[in-house]
């Protein structure tokens, strides 16, 4: 689409949309519990092939603490919620 523009051509610097996916567990899961699913997925998306068959469709493993998960999340939903703060935008039924 050459002539569409960026969003920093079209005027908003700095904005940045990222498609993620995670894993999350109920909120009183034993941190053992967590530790060690985050390691094994951890294992998994660190594999060579895991990482060949994302990159072929564009896609990174981001591989983080559940704290820094965690703390992700709540920046992004942060972001987003601003987002539909500045824009104006109203929940209609």
């Amino acid at each position: 689409m050459p002539d569409v523009p960026t969003l920093d051509e079209a005027g908003v610097p700095g904005y940045e949309s990222v498609i993620w996916l995670g894993i999350m567990a109920p909120i009183n899961t034993p941190r053992a519990v967590v530790n060690k699913l985050n390691a094994e997925i951890t294992k998994a998306v660190t594999r060579a092939g895991v990482k060949a068959d994302w990159a072929k469709q564009g896609a990174t493993p981001m591989q983080m603490t559940p704290d820094a998960f965690a703390k992700y999340v709540k920046e992004d939903i942060d972001k987003w919620a601003n987002v539909v703060k500045v824009s104006g935008a109203k929940f209609e039924e």
